[in-house]
C-alpha cells in the first residue's frame, strides 16, 4: 500500500471509533510509538507488545467520548493528522477536551513510527 492509501484508512477507521483495525492491518510487527519526547513511563514502545500494554493502560485511564481526526497531510513516506478527543480521566472523573498532532512513518507499505504531541496538562 501507498502513504496515502494508508493514511486514508487509518483516518476512516479512527473516525468511525476503531483503534484496533489500524493496528492489525496497517502497522509493522516492529512499530515504534512515542509520546511528545519519549521520556517517562510508556512513552517510547517498540513492537505489538508494547502497543498493546499502551492501549489496555489508556483503556483503564480514559473513558473516550468522541474523537475526530483530520485528512491527513501526505509528504512522501511520512503523514500527519490531528485528533481531537473529549476524554473523562477514569481516576479523577475529569472529562476534557484535548487535541494532539500525530506523525506516522510508512516503509514497505507499513507504519513503522508514530509520535503523538500535544500539550502534557492536556492529556
Amino acid at each position: 500500500m501507498e502513504t496515502k492509501e494508508i493514511a486514508e484508512k487509518l483516518v476512516d477507521w479512527c473516525n468511525q471509533g476503531d483503534f484496533e483495525t489500524p493496528y492489525q492491518e496497517l502497522y509493522s510487527p516492529e512499530i515504534v510509538s512515542i509520546e511528545n519526547d519519549g521520556k517517562g513511563e510508556g512513552a517510547y514502545v517498540k513492537g505489538f507488545e508494547g502497543i498493546q500494554k499502551k492501549g489496555e493502560w489508556w483503556k483503564a485511564n480514559f473513558e473516550v467520548h468522541s474523537c475526530k481526526v483530520s485528512a491527513p497531510t501526505i509528504a512522501d513516506n511520512w503523514f500527519s493528522t490531528k485528533f481531537e478527543m473529549d476524554t473523562t480521566h477514569i481516576p479523577s472523573g475529569q472529562r476534557s477536551v484535548s487535541s494532539e498532532i500525530a506523525v506516522y512513518e510508512v516503509k514497505d507499505g507499513k507504519i513503522v513510527k508514530e509520535q503523538f504531541f500535544y500539550n502534557q496538562n492536556e492529556m
